[in-house]
């Protein structure tokens, strides 16, 4: 499943990047951009742990 990054709400703080390495990284802002696929739970799970929601499907 593939979710977005609203990189205007994104504050860097790295729990996306940190927990789905292989789905996220940071860009040269240090916002998180999405660099591949997870599956429905993972997705729910970093939609859940994002603190600011930037994160949606």
């Amino acid at each position: 499943m593939r979710v977005t990054v609203d990189a205007e709400s994104c504050i860097g703080c790295g729990v996306c990047v940190g927990t789905y390495d292989s789905a996220f990284e940071f860009d040269d802002e240090g916002k998180a951009r999405v660099i591949g696929d997870l599956d429905e739970a993972s997705a729910d799970e970093a939609i859940a742990n994002c603190p600011v929601g930037a994160i949606s499907k």
